[in-house]
């Protein structure tokens, strides 16, 4: 099982330039919304044609500009699941999932009747759309999808329609669902969440073009660029200057940190991730490397921690220095030694070198 993509598309406001390779991996496209997602999506899928480049699906061309190859939706065996489900509303949840199938009346039934089963339908087959709750509407597309056994099984950000409170527990359930395709898996999505978590392979779109593909853990432990360090979730980015091979300085915080990596020229930012500080007793602060004397500016309290937003103090406040944020649970920020002054150390392993 394989997929390469190729390809380029005007596009008002940007163009879009995706190239990635898979292999039988679930693969994760992650960019803001407008970002071109998908669009490649519906491009592997027949619904919009790019204007040059290639699809190639299991050693099957689905698009070629060159050789003039440009096959129909129906004849790409691709199963695409819509952010908003596109099941029929005047079709029973029985008729949804089977349309379209080419089987004998006994055939059909049986299929239909073993995936009703499969995806916990049983008892909601005469049901319309609009009797059945997001979760079971998401369920009966995704059966949709399957039934047909396709090559290529791609979501559309599958659970951006439901609430937030039914997210978690549906997307446990679609994880175990997925388990029974085999075949390559691409999803769309905003959600660093839903990435990480359905995904080992990440591809990062920024403004329509491809930035970078990998190991989902190892992007999200070293994105490497600005761009990628924003949308896997890291909240205190700066812009730097680098002093030496393991010295940086933050501009927007004035801060000087020393690194446990080599710093490259082509550095232009660094980040800390909001979770990665460590509280520092005052007697201990001058003996350490990359200890911030903070001025805090404001606590924000969450359900289980603060949202704690501060600067460097020894930065003159008329500087205009950009607020860094740590986050810290709610007990260990309450029972700690020093309440009135606060030292916090940033790993030398915990700053991101971003280009």
């Amino acid at each position: 099982m394989s997929l390469v993509v190729d390809i380029k598309k005007k596009l008002k406001g940007f163009s879009l330039e995706v190239a990635f390779e898979t292999d039988e991996d679930y693969v994760g496209i992650l960019g803001a919304s407008g970002s071109g997602k998908s669009m490649t999506l519906k491009c592997i899928a027949g619904i919009e044609t790019p204007d040059e480049g290639r699809i190639i699906l299991n050693g099957k061309v689905l698009f070629d500009s060159e050789k003039k190859i440009n096959l129909k939706p129906q004849d790409r065996n691709a199963g695409y699941l819509f952010q908003n489900y596109a099941l029929f509303p005047h079709m029973t949840v029985q008729e949804n999932i089977g349309i379209g199938l080419k089987l004998s009346k006994k055939e059909k039934e049986q299929k239909i009747n073993k995936l009703l089963e499969i995806f916990h339908l049983q008892g909601l087959e005469k049901k319309y759309p609009n009797q059945i709750s997001g979760g079971q509407q998401q369920r009966v597309a995704l059966a949709r999808c399957m039934v047909y056994k396709p090559d290529i099984l791609m979501l559309d950000e599958p659970f951006s329609a439901l609430d937030s409170h039914l997210k978690e527990q549906l997307q446990s359930g679609v994880l175990e669902l997925l388990k029974l395709y085999h075949g390559e898996v691409l999803m769309v999505s905003h959600s660093m969440d839903e990435i990480y978590r359905f995904c080992k392979k990440i591809i990062i779109v920024d403004k329509g073009r491809s930035v970078l593909f990998g190991n989902t853990k190892e992007i999200f432990e070293q994105p490497q660029l600005h761009t990628a360090a924003r949308l896997t979730g890291c909240k205190n980015i700066s812009r730097c200057k680098v002093l030496s091979s393991h010295h940086v300085h933050a501009v927007d915080w004035n801060i000087t940190l020393e690194t446990e990596k080599t710093v490259l020229e082509k550095i232009k930012y660094i980040g800390i991730r909001e979770y990665d500080f460590q509280i520092i007793n005052s007697a201990k602060a001058k003996e350490q490397k990359n200890v911030i004397e903070c001025r805090i500016n404001k606590k924000v309290e969450d359900v289980v921690e603060y949202n704690v937003f501060f600067e460097n103090n020894e930065s003159k406040k008329e500087n205009g220095n950009a607020s860094i944020l740590y986050k810290i649970n709610k007990d260990k920020w309450d029972n700690r030694e020093e309440k009135e002054i606060l030292y916090l150390k940033v790993p030398q392993d915990a700053i991101l070198l971003l280009e």
